[in-house]
């Protein structure tokens, strides 16, 4: 018994910290496994924002894929950390030139050659300085403004981008409150408030953008997509008419008209601009590529859609298997339910808990993950129980603390329906059968307080009834060597899960 006791004692429970997180991004990088490093980096800035270490890495890696606006909030967040940093002076410098933000380019660089006149980034700095030289249009208070702006804009679109929509607006308002007159502030803090359900407050904003900035065309844009969620015809028609009709001249409102006429199903349109774009040279983010091709597909234009299908993926390859004539051409069997937006949707949305837990696994899994947690009708937290609390949170990556009854049996009931989506390889028509099985009979089995005690098995068992009522030709001994199990094993279980199948319907 001491000795038991004493073991207890030498237990030490294992939390990954920022270090932890940020030790295995360096290792990911000295293999070259980017999309790792990305992963760790992440996880690392989360739980130890201040680290400077962090900051300057994360910074770096997303320089080198472009993603400057990001790459400037992360180097500036380690600048005033540690102003006197020479490396984070250099990267600064570095930054704000490829943002086209001459003067904190010039600024900076002429930092760090003042603290490093010999240092190893002496010559890139001279680089930068020379670039200058070229572009001397823009006054010091107007470029130190357009940092600020975009700093916040940065932080708040990423902020959306994780449904984080209350702090988003936060940073929004504030801007606005400093900035009167930053017409996209607006714009995007209108979004943020659709999504969190506040439509009035949304349709304000944007009705005051047009009445101070005539004809802006993201407001509008956003008008029309705001009619399409709400499905009100009518305006929506009017809108449509009024877009059409618009001749854009820059990339940005080309972009944006674009992308909005694509997702109204406005796709002939929508292509016109797009291809524009496109035929110029215009080197896109993976949206661009998405409603390129969206656009083209639907307009009989394949080649061009087959064209900027290839490039998205390889921009990002979770797209895979979402073309939109792979889409079409899958039979019912075939179809990945996680890509089914609107199954999905249904599911999350039915009367009965074992389909909203059904559909919040589905989610899980889901690459319109995002874009379903961030639409204002779709995921109603206060409808919820607590069960269907804990799925979702399961479902957007929160990592539970296993301290109470209530979250082991969840994580334990989730683990049947991922052995069960394990064994069966692909997430298609052809699962959702056993999965819709085991929600069914499991959400019976939470009610009672069931231990779920050893997922695998149970996953065998309902596997087998499924495979049984179904009058395929298999066996206990098959079904159990599929899930590394004894018939015995499977038995047990099966006999447990009996007691929750219902007998009597309404």
């Amino acid at each position: 018994m001491e000795n038991k006791e004493q073991r207890k004692e030498n237990i030490v429970s294992f939390v990954p910290t920022g270090d932890y997180y940020y030790n295995k991004a360096v290792k990911a990088l000295e293999k070259e496994q980017i999309d790792k490093a990305y992963k760790y980096l992440k996880r690392a800035v989360e739980l130890n924002p201040d680290d400077v270490r962090v900051l300057t890495q994360y910074g770096l890696l997303e320089i080198e894929a472009q993603n400057y606006e990001h790459a400037y909030e992360l180097i500036h967040t380690a600048y005033s950390l540690e102003p006197s940093n020479a490396e984070i002076i250099f990267l600064l410098a570095d930054v704000s030139g490829c943002l086209g933000l001459i003067h904190d380019a010039q600024k900076y660089a002429e930092q760090y050659l003042a603290q490093e006149p010999e240092g190893i980034y002496a010559l890139d700095a001279y680089e930068i300085l020379d670039f200058v030289e070229f572009e001397q249009d823009l006054s010091e208070d107007v470029d130190e403004q357009d940092a600020e702006k975009l700093i916040a804009q940065e932080k708040a679109r990423r902020l959306m981008e994780q449904g984080a929509f209350p702090k988003a607006i936060e940073v929004l308002e504030q801007l606005i409150e400093k900035f009167p007159d930053a017409w996209p502030a607006y714009n995007n803090l209108s979004l943020a408030y659709f999504y969190i359900g506040e439509k009035e407050h949304a349709y304000a904003l944007l009705k005051q953008v047009l009445r101070e900035n005539h004809g802006n065309l993201h407001a509008l844009c956003n008008l029309a997509v705001f009619a399409y969620y709400e499905r009100e015809e009518e305006e929506l028609e009017g809108l449509t008419a009024l877009l059409k009709k618009i001749q854009p001249y820059d990339w940005e409102n080309r972009y944006k008209l674009g992308a909005t006429l694509a997702l109204i199903g406005e796709y002939k349109v929508a292509y016109k601009w797009l291809r524009s774009m496109h035929k110029r040279g215009y080197d896109g983010d993976p949206g661009f590529y998405y409603w390129l091709a969206q656009s083209a597909y639907f307009s009989e234009q394949e080649e061009v859609a087959q064209a900027a299908w290839k490039t998205l993926l390889a921009l990002d390859p979770s797209k895979e298997g979402l073309e939109p004539w792979h889409m079409n051409s899958l039979t019912l069997g075939e179809q990945a339910l996680e890509k089914n937006r609107e199954l999905i949707i249904e599911k999350i949305n039915s009367n009965y808990t074992s389909d909203r837990l059904f559909g919040f696994f589905i989610l899980k899994h889901s690459p319109h993950k995002q874009e379903i947690i961030a639409h204002p009708k779709w995921i109603n937290i206060e409808q919820y129980n607590e069960t269907e609390k804990l799925c979702l949170a399961y479902a957007l990556g929160h990592e539970f603390s296993m301290q109470t009854e209530a979250e082991k049996g969840l994580v334990r009931f989730l683990e049947v329906a991922e052995r069960l989506f394990e064994t069966r390889n692909q997430l298609n028509y052809a699962t959702a059968s056993a999965l819709q099985l085991w929600f069914s009979i499991g959400e019976l089995a939470l009610r009672s307080s069931y231990a779920f005690k050893n997922p695998v098995a149970i996953a065998a068992a309902i596997d087998y009834m499924l495979q049984s009522a179904l009058g395929d030709n298999v066996t206990k001994k098959q079904c159990a060597e599929n899930y590394h199990v004894s018939v015995a094993t499977l038995t047990k279980y099966m006999n447990e899960l009996l007691a929750f199948v219902p007998t009597e319907f309404e």
